[in-house]
């Protein structure tokens, strides 16, 4: 049994467990929450870095971050989710541009979970804002067709806008209608992506 060490809320953890369904491979992994702020949380041995989602292998081994544990995931399943050729670094880079969403949103969440509201920067709250605002513009100018098929680049994106509901309450919606419809496209066509939402 492969063992997940991930949260709920965490869109890296959800990404996972959405490309665990699409392949198959959910009743070969069991979820195991990790607290990343407890010191005595054994994942901070299972991964020097302390961050989910780590995956614990059968034989000891633990692979971090999200996209070494898509891959091999997808690996084990025989590679359905990584196109080949020219497509598999359009799929890759739409995943690079998701994933730079979810670490800016992430960040500006610890800057007000961690930091009391007079030590807040502003300027730093406003530098990650930019980053999910440019690049909400960068994929809702052209978002990725659904049409040949999911793959990784998909589920981070949708990953990356689930994390923005969940967190900041949807504003980008109002902003990016063509976003929006993708977004229910995509759960239409991934019941996984529903299976994995968590409520605020």
């Amino acid at each position: 049994m492969l063992v997940l060490r991930s949260s709920p809320a965490s869109p890296f953890g959800r990404k996972v467990k959405i490309v665990a369904d699409i392949l198959g491979l959910s009743d070969r992994i069991e979820i195991v929450p990790a607290d990343t702020t407890d010191p005595a949380d054994s994942i901070r041995q299972q991964n020097p870095l302390g961050k989910i989602p780590a995956l614990i292998l059968e034989d000891g081994r633990v692979l971090f971050d999200s996209r070494v544990i898509a891959e091999y995931l997808d690996h084990l399943a025989g590679g359905r989710l990584f196109p080949a050729g020219e497509r598999r670094f359009d799929a890759l880079t739409r995943q690079a541009l998701a994933d730079g969403i979810m670490d800016a949103a992430i960040l500006q969440v610890y800057e007000t979970r961690f930091r009391s509201p007079e030590k807040h920067e502003p300027k730093w709250l406003e530098h990650q804002a930019g980053k999910v605002s440019r690049a909400l513009a960068a994929a809702g100018a052209t978002p990725p067709s659904l049409a040949d098929g999911i793959d990784i680049g998909h589920i981070a994106l949708a990953c990356a806008l689930g994390y923005l509901d969940l967190r900041f309450g949807g504003a980008w919606r109002n902003d990016h209608p063509a976003l929006v419809a993708w977004l229910d496209d995509f759960a239409a066509r991934v019941p996984a992506f529903e299976k994995t939402k968590v409520k605020a």
